[in-house]
C-alpha cells in the first residue's frame, strides 16, 4: 500500500464529535496499510473569530501579526486530531507547516509554497506514525510565520502531496464531490464522477469553493492524483485528472459564481502607448489583482478602463489609485459594488458554436442586465447585479441540461 495525503476542512473538523469521526476514517486507511499525511485545516468558523478579534483592536492590523493569529487556529486542530488518533491506540504527530518543512516566500497573507523538505514527515512516517500537518501556513526563509492565503489548506496538501510522490490526494470536504453548480444554490446539481484539471481550475478560479485554484495549479503541473469527497460518507468522489482520461461528449460541465466581486473605472486616461501597463503594473505592485479587462475609447486623446478586482480588494485598489493618479494621468474613479461573475466552463465548448450565445438568451429572457463579458476556449462569464445571483445560476444550469431529479445533500451546515 502506498502513502496517501489527505486534507479535511473547517467543516469536516468543526466539532470533537466530527473530529472524532476523522480520526475512525484515517485508521481505516491505516488498518488498509497505508501510510497517512493528514492536512487540517481550522475549526469551523474559528479562523472568522479571530479576525473578528482582530478588528476588535484595529482596522488595520499588521500583516505579520495577523499571520501570527490566525496560524494558531490550524494548530488547535492538528493537536485534537493528533490526541483523538492516540486515545485510539494509534500513534500520531502534529506538525505545524515550519516543522512539516514548508518554505514560503517572503510574503504575509498570500504566501506560495517555495520548497518542501520532507525529512521531518518521512522520519515520522518511518517510526509507523500518523502524521497530521497544519495547512495555509509555512515559514519564510527570513524565519518569520507565513500563512497561504484563503484555500491555503488545499495548496498545502497538493504540495505535500507532489514532494512525498503521494499515491493521490483526497481532499475532504462537506460536499461528496464537484457538483455541477453550487448545490446550495441549485438543489438539482449532480455530481460529476471526473473532471479535467483545466476545468475545475477555471470553476475554481470562477468562484466554485470545493477546490482552490492554487491547489488544482499544482495538482496539474506535478500530476497528482486528486480525488473530491465527502468527510461525511463513504460515497466515491469526483476525480480531477488529466483530459485524456475522461469521457468525453460534455458541452457545459458546470456553472459557476463568485459574489464577491466589484468593478472600478477609471475615466480618462490618457490614450498613449503603455498606459495599460502603468496602470495595471501600479496596482499589481501594490498586490491588487485585477480580472475581467474593458477599454472603451471616447475620442482619440483619452479612454476608460474598467476591470473587476475582488469585493475585499476594493478599498485597497482605490487607495492605491488614488495614490497614484498624478502619476497616471486620469480624470477620476468610477466604481460599483453588489455584482457577481457568473460562468459556463466545459472543455466540449471549444468546437460547439452558439454556446455563449446561449448564455446571454437565457439571461435576457430573465431580464438580468450584463455588465461585463470575458471568454476562453472552454468557458464565458458574465457580470451582473448580485441580487439576481440564484436567478442566473438555475436559469443557465437547466438550460445545459445539467439538471438532476435527485436533491443535492450538503453536509456540516
Amino acid at each position: 500500500m502506498g502513502l496517501i495525503v489527505q486534507k479535511y476542512g473547517g467543516t469536516s473538523v468543526g466539532t470533537i464529535e466530527r473530529i472524532l469521526r476523522v480520526a475512525d476514517r484515517i485508521i481505516s486507511y491505516k488498518e488498509e496499510g497505508h501510510d497517512i499525511v493528514v492536512v487540517v485545516s481550522a475549526m469551523g468558523k474559528s479562523t472568522d473569530v479571530l479576525v473578528d478579534m482582530a478588528k476588535q483592536i484595529t482596522a488595520y492590523p499588521s500583516e505579520r501579526e495577523m499571520d501570527m493569529l490566525l496560524t494558531t487556529g490550524e494548530q488547535v486542530s492538528i493537536a485534537l486530531l493528533a490526541m483523538a488518533l492516540n486515545t485510539k491506540g494509534y500513534d500520531a504527530i502534529s506538525l505545524t507547516g515550519w516543522q512539516a518543512g514548508v518554505t514560503t516566500e517572503s510574503i504575509h497573507g498570500r504566501a506560495r509554497i517555495q520548497k518542501i523538505d520532507t525529512d521531518r514527515i518521512h522520519s515520522e512516517l518511518g517510526r509507523g506514525r500518523v502524521v497530521i500537518v497544519a495547512g495555509f501556513q509555512g515559514i519564510s526563509e527570513e524565519g518569520e510565520i507565513t500563512t497561504l492565503g484563503r484555500g491555503g489548506s488545499d495548496t498545502s496538501a497538493v504540495a505535500l502531496a507532489a514532494s512525498l510522490n503521494a499515491e493521490k490526494c483526497e481532499i475532504f470536504t462537506d460536499v461528496s464531490g464537484v457538483y455541477t453548480a453550487d448545490p446550495r444554490v441549485v438543489p438539482a446539481a449532480s455530481k460529476l464522477d471526473s473532471i479535467s484539471y483545466d476545468e475545475m481550475l477555471e470553476l475554481a478560479n470562477l468562484g466554485a469553493g470545493v477546490l482552490h485554484p492554487r491547489s488544482v495549479e499544482a495538482a496539474k503541473k506535478y500530476k497528482v492524483r486528486l480525488v473530491v469527497r465527502s468527510s461525511f460518507t463513504a460515497e466515491e468522489g469526483t476525480y480531477v485528472e488529466e483530459v485524456a482520461n475522461m469521457e468525453t461528449g460534455r458541452v457545459v460541465s458546470g456553472v459557476a459564481h463568485d459574489e464577491d466581486v466589484a468593478k472600478i473605472t477609471v475615466v480618462g486616461m490618457p490614450a498613449k502607448v503603455g498606459t495599460l501597463s502603468r496602470l495595471f503594473n501600479t496596482l499589481a505592485d501594490h498586490q491588487v489583482n485585477v480580472d475581467i479587462i474593458i477599454q472603451s475609447s471616447y475620442d482619440a486623446a483619452v479612454t476608460n478602463i474598467s476591470f473587476t478586482v475582488d469585493a475585499d480588494d476594493l478599498k485597497k485598489a482605490l487607495d492605491t489609485l488614488q495614490q497614484h493618479q498624478a502619476a497616471l494621468g486620469f480624470e477620476k474613479v468610477d466604481y460599483e459594488q453588489g455584482l457577481t461573475k457568473v460562468s459556463i466552463v466545459g472543455s466540449g465548448m471549444v468546437n460547439n458554436p452558439g454556446v455563449a450565445a446561449e448564455m446571454f438568451r437565457v439571461l435576457a429572457e430573465q431580464e438580468i442586465s450584463i455588465k461585463m463579458v470575458s471568454t476562453s476556449d472552454i468557458k464565458v462569464s458574465c457580470v451582473i447585479p448580485a441580487e439576481l445571483t440564484e436567478l442566473a445560476v438555475r436559469s443557465l444550469h437547466t438550460a445545459y441540461g445539467l439538471d438532476v431529479a435527485e436533491t443535492a445533500v450538503v453536509h456540516g451546515l
